[in-house]
């Protein structure tokens, strides 16, 4: 079942109208995708779970829809040092999603965390408070990604 809002709408239609995109049926397919997925995504697999619903939608088309999504901010691109890029929903119907990545750099697996331990919510709000302050700059958001061993990969050393 599709995410809707209380309007019945898709959350994501105010986004695109409010910036002036028009919503495609590859924006929309691709943020279906996005949304059904439990791990981070390339724009090949992307591709590969839209193609065989939507043949005329090009690997060409998601590159460029995925770049429009990122600037418009409903998806984040990250880098886990695959050499990929991968995407992932900014938020979903519900809101923001906020959490942070422990990434393998034997196994490559990324772990997303929202646990967050007292001590590190202090730090990460007084980081930004320090931040904004030092450069005049409001934040509105961060990304964090820890580099490691995973359980798996450590047992093994």
């Amino acid at each position: 079942m599709k995410n809707r809002d209380c309007r019945g709408h898709l959350w994501w239609h105010g986004r695109f109208r409010g910036c002036g995109y028009r919503i495609t049926l590859g924006r929309e397919a691709i943020l279906e995708v996005l949304s059904r997925a439990n791990q981070h995504l390339s724009a090949e697999d992307i591709y590969i779970k839209v193609h065989p619903m939507y043949p005329n939608i090009g690997l060409t088309t998601v590159y460029r829809t995925l770049d429009v999504l990122v600037d418009l901010g409903l998806v984040f691109k990250f880098d886990f040092g695959d050499k990929r890029a991968r995407y992932e929903l900014a938020e979903g119907p519900k809101g923001a999603h906020h959490h942070h990545h422990l990434i393998c750099t034997n196994c490559k697996r990324v772990i997303d965390y929202t646990d967050f331990i007292d001590e590190e919510v202090e730090l990460l709000n007084q980081t930004e408070k320090g931040l904004s302050k030092k450069y005049n700059f409001m934040i509105t958001n961060h990304l964090i990604q820890f580099y490691g061993l995973c359980d798996k990969c450590n047992n093994k050393k």
